[in-house]
């Protein structure tokens, strides 16, 4: 089946689009009159995560519809907020979808770390696509990115066991993305100094 290139605009829809519609979702939903300030986060929260977990399957279904294939970090994020998003709604419990993104970014960071003690960047084999770069920068990127899914994951679990639901949202909505967006940009000097040229640029004539 042919593969289709996504558009870099609606792929970053695709992947921003869930988490801003988690954020809306708990700012709008409803609650009891008169609950608490717990009671009415946990309402919250449980409306969101209802709504995050068919939204994310929706993102992913029209990342495959777009280009016939799935990326392979949105498939393994999609199965730990059905797990952990399942176990909120069932148990009606907020914890759940709060350690999230501990297992999330404990599980990337786990993974990436395993593929470099045997000497391989797995990163590679996830991000490789868009991002293709010489062997000795894949292998610094990727330790660079193990300790930053790590750092992410001890700081999730900092503020989502001492701060309230309300501001954790915040944290996960405008901290998390922004960080990783900021810790890629942070990259550029790797990116540069070990990118593979296009083959095209190799063969180009000087002009006479």
């Amino acid at each position: 089946m042919e593969q289709k290139k996504q558009n870099p605009i609606l792929k970053l829809v695709l992947e921003m689009g869930p988490i801003v519609i988690f954020f809306l979702a708990y700012r709008w939903a409803p609650f009891p009159e008169g609950a608490s300030d717990e009671e009415r986060q946990l309402a919250q929260v449980i409306f969101a995560t209802g709504v995050f977990i068919p939204v994310t399957l929706a993102a992913l279904g029209w990342s495959w519809f777009t280009t016939r294939k799935l990326p392979k970090m949105a498939v393994i994020t999609a199965v730990i907020v059905i797990i952990f998003g399942g176990l909120t709604l069932w148990l009606q419990d907020a914890t759940f979808i709060k350690m999230k993104p501990t297992i999330l970014y404990a599980a990337f960071g786990g993974m990436l770390g395993f593929g470099l003690l045997r000497g391989q960047s797995y990163l590679r084999y996830l991000m490789g696509e868009m991002m293709p770069l010489q062997d000795e920068g894949w292998m610094i990127f990727t330790k660079r990115f193990a300790l930053f899914f790590l750092a992410l994951a001890v700081i999730n679990e900092l503020v989502w066991r001492n701060m309230d639901t309300d501001i954790w949202v915040n944290f996960k909505t405008f901290f998390l993305p922004v960080a990783t967006f900021g810790f890629i940009f942070s990259q550029m000097g790797v990116f540069q100094k070990y990118a593979i040229e296009e083959e095209g640029e190799e063969n180009e004539e000087t002009p006479s």
